[in-house]
């Protein structure tokens, strides 16, 4: 389902005879950083739109059942989320108009919306947020129009960027093989484990 993620790894240079031993210590110390800041900004992954994406059958109501993210706003507040919901429309010019509504604990609504411009790759959207100033570059990585969608989208804000793992799906019931899917595909995209979270469901909010 999800065989077009790519690991890239950039080629190594070799040092000269006459300083062999401080350029490989360098080296060593270089990789070891990359490895790190890999793991704690954002995974070094190409992550490419599903195939033979279709805009259209995007329309409608989908839950949103999962989140996965490094970024510090979630792990200060993961433990209080609950399920929303998003309206997607499609536009005559092929980009996503996108509602997102949750119920408050109060029994009010929150509800922020945003248009996800098309891009020369079907399933790859771009994204200014007002509300949170950040840039965004949404994919498409993996969906069954009738049962889910896996959206994987890099955030980048003040110079600093995180990604984060949306799992959507028709109902607020999700599968166990889904949420394994889920696990492992933000595993495999830089997430930590304890910062991959499948919603509790919550009441729907249906304030216009």
């Amino acid at each position: 389902m999800l065989e077009d993620i790519r690991t890239n790894f950039p080629p190594h240079t070799h040092p000269g005879e006459s300083s062999r031993h401080t350029h490989r210590s360098v080296t060593m110390m270089l990789k070891i950083m990359g490895v790190l800041l890999c793991a704690t900004l954002v995974a070094c992954v190409d992550v490419m739109p599903q195939k033979d994406f279709n805009l259209e059958k995007m329309a409608g109501k989908w839950w949103v059942v999962g989140l996965a993210t490094n970024a510090q706003w979630f792990v200060n507040r993961k433990a209080g989320m609950k399920m929303g919901t998003s309206m997607m429309l499609p536009t005559a010019g092929g980009d996503l108009d996108i509602s997102c509504t949750k119920q408050n604990a109060d029994g009010s609504c929150w509800k922020t919306t945003h248009l996800a411009k098309k891009t020369d790759i079907p399933g790859r959207f771009t994204f200014t947020s007002q509300r949170w100033n950040s840039e965004n570059d949404m994919r498409v990585v993996a969906v069954q129009y009738d049962d889910f969608a896996l959206i994987h989208t890099i955030k980048t804000k003040d110079g600093v960027t995180d990604v984060l793992n949306k799992l959507f799906s028709r109902t607020p019931e999700v599968s166990a093989a889904l949420q394994e899917k889920f696990m492992q595909f933000s595993l495999d995209t830089g997430i930590l484990s304890e910062n991959v979270t499948i919603l509790p469901k919550n009441g729907e909010c249906t304030e216009a």
